[in-house]
């Protein structure tokens, strides 16, 4: 009886020391590359201040979009900002911003402080549409062409080498 106890906690600790290892060697990075090169589907986004739907042909009439996935209680959002509204003076883009989770109140505030570079302007209360798009954060931003097909992914806030990025994909 002795032996099989001994036997028992033997194989549960080499069962744990297994899964802890396993862990270890888990990628945890965030990462969304497997999406660029991929086309975006179900696209439902309710507009910012109307009760319709922003869909997959209002995105087939642009040669190029960046969806941009923003909110006013986010600080790198902020910083972002003055890069996205220089991309607003681009000719063969629009942007489409995506305010995620937040209060109607403070992103018009955000906007009307920082002005609005979008071209078309949807919310996304609760975050489930969000998904869809592979965000997890915010800022997040995908550059896809008419084809509907994601050209590029940017998490986190842009940088100046993503504004060249884009700038250089569009143009």
């Amino acid at each position: 009886m002795q032996n099989i106890i001994k036997i028992s906690v033997f194989i549960i600790i080499i069962f744990i020391i297994g899964i802890f290892f396993l862990g270890l060697n888990k990628d945890t990075n965030y990462n969304t590359n497997f999406l660029t090169g991929k086309k975006i589907s179900n696209i439902s986004l309710e507009y910012f201040d109307e009760n319709k739907f922003y869909k997959e042909e209002d995105l087939k009439r642009n040669n190029y979009t960046l969806i941009n996935f923003w909110a006013s209680w986010c600080l790198p959002c902020r910083q972002e900002h003055s890069l996205l509204t220089q991309l607003s003076k681009e000719k063969n883009l629009k942007l489409l911003g995506v305010n995620f989770k937040d209060k109607k109140k403070q992103a018009e505030m955000f906007l009307n402080e920082l002005g609005n570079p979008y071209d078309f302007l949807t919310k996304d209360e609760l975050g489930k549409s969000s998904v869809k798009f592979g965000i997890f954060g915010i800022p997040e931003s995908i550059l896809v062409n008419k084809d509907l097909m994601i050209l590029k992914k940017f998490v986190g806030p842009l940088s100046t080498e993503d504004y060249d990025s884009i700038v250089e994909i569009i143009n």
